[in-house]
């Protein structure tokens, strides 16, 4: 499985950033896929979270990122 792995950072405090790993169900998903789809991913779940800014973003093979 391939998942998106996020850092973002609290706005009102942009030092205290964490990692996020979302993950895609799609077994058969590649890592080309996987940036494809990632900018829309991203815009869902900057939405959820009002927050957070997303600093930097990947994909990985699942498991590497601690879920949050």
């Amino acid at each position: 499985m391939i998942e998106l792995a996020l850092v973002v950072c609290l706005a009102a405090e942009p030092a205290k950033c964490k990692d996020v790993g979302l993950v895609y169900d799609s077994e058969a998903l590649t890592p080309m896929q996987c940036l494809m789809r990632a900018p829309p991913e991203i815009a869902k779940w900057t939405e959820s979270h009002p927050k957070w800014n997303v600093k930097r973003w990947t994909c990985r093979p699942a498991g590497q990122v601690a879920k949050t």
